[in-house]
């Protein structure tokens, strides 16, 4: 045989076994998974001593173009993706300018994204009060699922979803065959309380903290799982931040709902009690949680009920995080880049085949993706190699993101990438980008 490239001698993470084996590769596919492969190659990958995992999967990151490029774009956000290991992101309909609410809209993200991203991309559509007549051209173009929010979104020109059009997006998109997504907070109780604080002159990161209790994501949850359960639609929930939630989720799927569920590394690291050091880099929606909750979700991630972990990248200007009212600073968090060594730093916890289930496999499935997120014969060349002895702290100059504004920062991580391929070309290696951007669109197979 004849290869474009041989990955030599690696520790391959497989779903039915994680073992010492080279990954041939032609093109952009992997042809063939054994040890010590004959055959000539192009090029050769020495992998020994690395583990070797499906390039990752984030399936919500906020890269902000076009229109808020300066938050973070393709570009930057790709680059601190492909660092992390991620070889595909799923990029949210906001805070783009326009939003991703229609076929142009869709059409001018795209663009974007093509031009400009380092690793492959999905792109969710908004379901908003006042789209619903434009869902199935966001199915034609192949958005990878609809996202709605249930309380205030920080945008403008994103509305919330009230329950009537829940009701009826979630409707047109089962006949789409579509996934819904929801941001689940119980709009009236955090407008209520934000309220509340604002008329008190409470501004501080407790008084934040306060008006987003977990009640608010709890109700939510219980509300979007009826919905779905009334319309059959898929539903996903969003950045799950509390115990409570990820159970609704476990109960309702035990009773047939097609209901899946993610958290993000921010909650599986930072509590309340680290808010007020970390201020407005810490800030997220929900918030932080406590220590109880912080620790639930690592035994609910160990025992199976949590899908997958996704990083809710979230960047923003530093002036944007910088107002004396705590209330008033942009709530989002980077963290793309430290999603897959949050859980490698935890391996007594989550062993590598349960970590590739957590950030590849588990989320190809899901959006039916089935060239992604496996290391199989037939699928894209999406790889990671990774040190899983070698240990370091998280330092700014390391970072790739815009910003670079991160919480993570000054935390020890064990395990480090130290490279990542799409679709059989190397874009990062050892600390830098490589090669030009050739991220591509994927979407859902039927």
């Amino acid at each position: 045989m004849s290869y474009d490239l041989i990955i030599r001698g690696g520790t391959v993470v497989r779903e039915q076994e994680t073992a010492p084996a080279d990954i041939a590769i032609i093109g952009q596919s992997i042809v063939d998974i054994a040890p010590d492969l004959p055959g000539n190659t192009r090029q050769e990958i020495d992998a020994r001593g690395l583990h070797v995992f499906p390039g990752a999967i984030d399936p919500h990151v906020h890269f902000n173009e076009p229109g808020r490029t300066d938050w973070e774009g393709f570009a930057t956000g790709s680059s601190a993706a492909a660092g992390g290991g991620v070889s595909c992101v799923f990029d949210m309909p906001l805070n783009s300018s326009p939003p991703t609410l229609d076929g142009p809209s869709f059409d001018a993200k795209r663009q974007a994204a093509e031009a400009s991203s380092y690793v492959d991309f999905a792109l969710w559509g908004g379901l908003t009060p006042g789209n619903l007549d434009k869902l199935e051209e966001l199915a034609n173009r192949g958005v990878v699922g609809l996202k709605a929010f249930l309380c205030d979104s920080g945008i403008d020109d994103f509305p919330r979803a009230d329950d009537w059009t829940l009701f009826r997006g979630m409707m047109i998109a089962r006949q789409l065959g579509l996934i819904v997504a929801v941001h689940a907070e119980n709009h009236e109780i955090t407008a209520g309380l934000r309220q509340f604080a604002r008329q008190q002159n409470f501004t501080t990161v407790r008084h934040y903290l306060r008006s987003r209790p977990q009640i608010t994501e709890i109700e939510a949850i219980g509300r979007a799982i009826a919905l779905a359960g009334e319309t059959c639609c898929p539903l996903h929930i969003v950045h799950v931040s509390t115990v409570r939630g990820i159970e609704l989720v476990a109960e309702a799927r035990a009773k047939g709902v097609d209901v899946t569920c993610e958290t993000c590394p921010h909650y599986l690291t930072f509590t309340a009690d680290d808010a007020e050091r970390l201020g407005a880099i810490g800030k997220c929606a929900p918030p932080l949680r406590s220590p109880g909750d912080r620790d639930g979700l690592w035994e609910h991630l160990a025992g199976g009920r949590i899908d997958f972990v996704a990083s809710d990248h979230s960047p923003a200007p530093p002036s944007l995080k910088s107002a004396p009212d705590f209330f008033d600073c942009w709530g989002g968090i980077a963290g793309i880049q430290t999603l897959l060594p949050t859980l490698l730093s935890r391996s007594e916890v989550i062993a590598p085949r349960k970590l590739a289930r957590l950030t590849a496999s588990n989320a190809a499935r899901r959006f039916r993706l089935p060239r992604k997120g496996r290391i199989e014969a037939g699928c894209d060349a999406d790889l990671t190699l990774v040190d899983l002895q070698e240990s370091y702290e998280l330092t700014r100059d390391r970072l790739l993101d815009r910003h670079r504004l991160s919480p993570f920062v000054g935390i020890r991580f064990r395990g480090r990438i130290r490279r990542t391929l799409v679709r059989g070309q190397t874009v990062f290696v050892d600390g830098r980008i490589v090669g030009p951007p050739r991220g591509t669109l994927v979407r859902p197979e039927t």
